[in-house]
């Protein structure tokens, strides 16, 4: 009978786990909203959507790919494609702000509406978990700022796009289209 009675509460105790067993390992990760004390599990917010994960920086030659980057986010997100933003000071010391002057700097100057996260490490030996994951699902850190990671409707990182590949380019515009 006191089995009967603990079935229930063991069931409880296991349902977080399985909850997280079902979320792909690139998106099982929480992540602070940029600029704000706000956690997000990207699991719970985007997995089943087709994401571009970009590391970004407010002061470097490829900055003007945050238009591109605001305009993929505005014509497919309807469809499922989610850009998501992660600014990193790794590179050059492009990205020496504060979360709340990068913010100010995506919105007012590209009117960036996309997702954006904290200020996080890319480069190998130091980088923030959720970039160990996509460099070891691709084998591929960021080697400079606006590197960016496309992962499918399941969760799985498909390809990598360096900084000189564009939002905009052929190559990258063909691969969301295979994926949505």
């Amino acid at each position: 009978m006191r089995l009967f009675l603990l079935l229930p509460m063991l069931g409880a105790l296991l349902l977080p786990a399985a909850a997280s067993a079902d979320c792909a390992p690139a998106l099982d990760f929480e992540m602070r909203r940029l600029a704000g004390n706000e956690t997000v599990r990207l699991c719970d917010a985007y997995q089943g959507k087709v994401i571009l994960a970009v590391n970004t920086a407010s002061k470097c030659g490829f900055t003007g790919q945050y238009e591109g980057l605001e305009a993929l986010n505005r014509e497919y997100r309807e469809r499922g494609l989610v850009v998501l933003g992660f600014p990193s000071n790794d590179f050059a010391n492009q990205e020496p702000g504060t979360e709340e002057q990068i913010q100010e700097f995506c919105r007012l100057t590209y009117s960036v509406e996309f997702p954006m996260f904290e200020k996080v490490k890319v480069r190998k030996g130091a980088a923030a978990p959720f970039f160990d994951q996509l460099a070891a699902e691709t084998g591929v850190y960021p080697e400079w700022n606006f590197y960016k990671y496309l992962i499918d409707r399941d969760g799985k990182v498909v390809e990598v796009f360096p900084s000189r590949t564009g939002p905009e380019s052929e190559k990258m515009m063909q691969a969301i289209e295979r994926l949505l």
